[in-house]
């Protein structure tokens, strides 16, 4: 059974054509019929949390992964309403140590944007959505020694549990770079799954700590979205 994750970021009016990673900044009058698309096609939409059963092969059913990478401000008062009206969930990675701040690790190169507060992520959490860890940093683990990358997995999810008083049990590899030796430190680590940036859709028996994934780009229009949803292609636009 081929199962669709999706990859969003930011939901937001896109910025002025030509702006660095434009393209990851998807409308929020597109997520919208996106959303209602696939209700039309039969799909459920699912956090990861809700998901993973799906991906043990446990159960069964006509299922989509969504997902938001670095927890922007901007899926709270965008995406959230959207998904509430469909009946879906949707997990948000969020950066742990930069709660209530912007996305630094992007600085000098696209304009800052608010990531989500305490009270955000409460709110998110409080309406059935999930929060899954996306290291302290948004760090590229393979440019950290081992003890430094293990140190991002282990306590960003301490600190977004501390934040929620529960369990956050997903993890997303920043900018999708990582080796066998951070899938250990994941799993060592008490998380169930982890996504990454590796195009396509996932499969029952997959490596659940390595999870494929379908970005959805400003640019992805109607009919891509529905052939990304049910194929394996995959664009290179962002």
């Amino acid at each position: 059974m081929k199962i669709p994750i999706l990859m969003y970021h930011q939901i937001d009016a896109p910025p002025p054509r030509g702006t660095p990673l434009r393209g990851l900044v998807v409308a929020p009058s597109s997520f919208a019929w996106q959303m209602r698309m696939l209700r039309f096609m039969g799909y459920k939409g699912l956090s990861m949390r809700d998901l993973q059963p799906y991906l043990q092969g446990t159960l069964r059913g006509k299922v989509v992964g969504i997902t938001f990478d670095d927890g922007y401000q901007n899926n709270l008062v965008h995406a959230l309403p959207v998904l509430k009206a469909n009946n879906f969930t949707a997990t948000c990675y969020g950066v742990s140590s930069m709660v209530g701040g912007t996305n630094a690790w992007d600085e000098g190169k696209v304009a800052q944007k608010s990531l989500m507060t305490r009270a955000d992520w409460l709110a998110w959490h409080a309406a059935g959505m999930d929060v899954g860890s996306h290291t302290q940093t948004h760090a590229n683990l393979k440019d950290l020694p081992n003890a430094a990358a293990q140190q991002q997995i282990v306590q960003s999810k301490e600190e977004l549990q501390q934040i929620l008083s529960a369990e956050v049990a997903h993890f997303c590899y920043p900018y999708g770079w990582f080796t066998p030796e951070h899938e250990d430190m994941v799993r060592a680590a008490g998380y169930l799954t982890a996504t990454s940036t590796r195009r396509g859709r996932a499969e029952v028996g997959d490596n659940l700590f390595a999870l494929k994934r379908i970005m959805v780009a400003r640019a992805t229009n109607p009919l891509l979205f529905v052939t990304k949803i049910l194929t394996q292609y995959e664009d290179n636009k962002t």
